[in-house]
C-alpha cells in the first residue's frame, strides 16, 4: 500500500473472480473504519446482495467472505477523500495503469468500475454507456455500473437492476 493512503482497507482480491468490483476511492468514514464502502449511507453491501452476488446481506467488517461468492473489491486510488470529485485527473489515470496491471495479474472474468466519470477519466475513454464495454482488458470483461455511494442520485432499484444484469451475463 502508498505511505500516502493513510488507511488499512485492502484489496480483497484472487486470481479467477467472477467479478472484481472497483470503487473510485475510500470515503473519510471507510478509512476510519478499515473496510470498503463502509459509510452507513453506501449501498453496495445491500446492492450485491438483492442482485444475487451473496446469499445475504453482508456487513462491511465480513468484505473477506466475498472471495467465497468469487467476487473481489479493489480501488482506483487509495486516498481517502469526503468525495470522489476531489480526486484529480493525474490521480484517476494512474490508478487505471495500475487496475490494468491487477487485471493482468489476477484474470477475473469481469470488472466492473462503480461510476461513468471515474472510468472515463481512469481509461481515457470519452463516450461511456452503463453496462458491459467494448473494450476488454486481455480476458476480463469490463463493466461500469452506478457507484452505490449514498451521493449518487440512483435509486436502489436502479443500481440493483444494474448490477443483476452483470451477474446474469456472467451466469451465461
Amino acid at each position: 500500500m502508498r505511505e500516502s493512503a493513510s488507511h488499512t482497507i485492502t484489496d480483497i482480491i484472487a486470481p479467477d473472480l467472477r467479478v472484481l468490483f472497483c470503487g473510485i476511492n475510500p470515503g473519510k468514514s471507510s478509512a476510519h473504519k478499515g473496510f470498503h464502502f463502509a459509510h452507513g449511507g453506501n449501498r453496495f453491501w445491500k446492492t450485491i446482495w438483492q442482485a444475487g452476488f451473496t446469499e445475504r446481506l453482508l456487513k462491511p467488517e465480513e468484505e473477506q467472505q466475498l472471495l467465497e461468492t468469487g467476487c473481489g473489491i479493489t480501488m482506483l486510488v487509495e486516498r481517502p477523500t469526503k468525495e470522489a470529485t476531489e480526486l484529480s485527473s493525474q490521480e484517476l489515470r494512474a490508478g487505471g495503469e495500475a487496475l490494468r496491471e491487477k487485471i493482468a495479474r489476477y484474470q477475473p472474468a469481469s470488472l466492473a468500475v462503480l461510476g461513468k466519470q471515474a472510468y472515463r477519466q481512469a481509461f481515457g475513454i470519452s463516450k461511456v454507456e452503463w453496462g458491459r464495454q467494448p473494450q476488454t482488458l486481455g480476458v476480463t470483461e469490463v463493466w461500469v455500473l452506478p457507484n452505490p455511494s449514498g451521493l449518487n442520485r440512483a435509486s436502489q432499484e436502479e443500481l440493483v437492476t444494474a448490477y443483476q444484469a452483470l451477474n446474469k451475463a456472467l451466469d451465461i
